[in-house]
């Protein structure tokens, strides 16, 4: 039976300060008001660098005292007096992208960061400072979305997918690239270049590009073990290594080609990679370039060839609210398989008094598994 009262307390990680450990605490439970609502935790998510943001070597921006987090699995247990739809028991994704209802581009990731202007910062440092590693948590109503349980919980032979909580975890990754190739408008047939295709969010681009139709998905990455291993899933994977060599790797993906859209997700280490260019180089006229990766640094493209050959570059943070619920019906409609039948699976479950054990499995946790806190 659902739960539809709240304790009077619950427990909490508390992070105070960036020198010092996370605390577990015991603290009022939140409660529902307008525009709100308190969900019970099932799962939530841990980045493969959280222990970086929360020690401090990454140097993101929050407030403090805060309750660290992300995205998460739960169940709503009270909901403010203006829902509409949400009620008392249904299950949701929250998403941890939190804008401002008055100004869209007011943006934080709920436990992570607190954005760069101050907008954002308000958002952060008032009502929604606290995120997802506690029992329960107050989450806006509209970052609460909506799941079919019975379809994507119940079993098979009654027309569900079988999966289990835990693996619905895989939805924080694989919404990021989904936003960023619906952007630049990926149309089934076409084909997309993916690089770097070895990461959590390169390798989940590829599973998603699949899922959204694409014709051919090509996986480019320095390391060869990954790009061969996601060509096993599926036979229109193919892959390019990234050599150093510019015109070797776009010789390579010409090859393969004509090529509509080049989807780049590269880490902040990759702007000298030569991958950047060799990709924009092999697509034919009027293709599409997304931008989603974090590097840091300027990068120059070559600007005739650029205008000569009509292309579009689109740059993508995230991802909207119209996209994530797009991203459910995919999702839902088992076009876009969870686990074992696509090579996803649950790396390691841990309480919250096990934080330090959880952040280490998923600093050294493959790309294609999802390590989680569970309340």
């Amino acid at each position: 039976m659902a739960q539809t009262t709240l304790p009077e307390t619950h427990r909490i990680l508390q992070l105070t300060s960036t020198s010092e450990p996370l605390q577990l605490k015991i603290v009022p439970t939140p409660q529902a008001g307008p525009g709100s609502a308190v969900v019970k935790v099932l799962v939530a998510g841990i980045l493969s660098y959280s222990a970086d943001i929360y020690n401090g070597k990454r140097q993101y921006p929050f407030p403090k005292p805060l309750v660290p987090g992300s995205s998460a699995i739960g169940r709503i247990v009270a909901v403010g007096p203006d829902a509409t739809t949400l009620v008392p028991g249904q299950l949701v994704f929250l998403d941890c992208t939190i804008r401002g209802r008055d100004n869209s581009e007011a943006v934080i990731l709920s436990g992570i960061s607190e954005g760069f202007t101050e907008a954002s910062k308000k958002l952060m440092h008032g009502e929604w400072r606290d995120s997802t590693y506690a029992e329960y948590t107050k989450f806006p109503l509209e970052n609460c979305i909506p799941l079919n349980e019975q379809r994507l919980l119940g079993p098979v032979e009654s027309g569900g997918l079988g999966y289990c909580v835990e693996d619905l975890m895989h939805i924080s990754k694989l919404v990021v690239p989904f936003g960023g190739l619906n952007d630049i408008g990926l149309k089934p047939g076409e084909t997309v270049i993916i690089a770097p295709a070895t990461g959590p969010f390169g390798s989940a681009a590829v599973r998603v590009a699949l899922a959204m139709g694409a014709g051919r998905v090509i996986a480019m990455g320095r390391n060869e073990t990954m790009p061969h291993k996601l060509s096993t899933l599926d036979t229109r994977i193919s892959t390019v290594r990234i050599t150093g060599n510019e015109k070797t790797e776009t010789d390579a993906l010409k090859e393969l080609g004509p090529i509509d859209v080049f989807f780049d997700i590269s880490p902040f280490m990759a702007a000298n990679s030569t991958h950047f260019k060799s990709a924009i180089a092999a697509l034919r006229h009027s293709g599409r370039i997304s931008l989603m990766g974090g590097v840091y640094a300027d990068i120059s493209f070559p600007y005739l060839s650029f205008m000569h050959r009509n292309l579009t570059m689109k740059g993508t943070w995230m991802f909207s609210r119209e996209q994530m619920f797009g991203f459910v019906k995919l999702l839902q409609s088992g076009l876009l398989p969870l686990g074992e039948k696509n090579g996803l699976s649950v790396g390691g479950k841990f309480g919250l008094e096990e934080w330090e054990a959880a952040f280490e499995k998923a600093r050294i946790a493959g790309a294609e598994e999802v390590v989680a806190i569970v309340p």
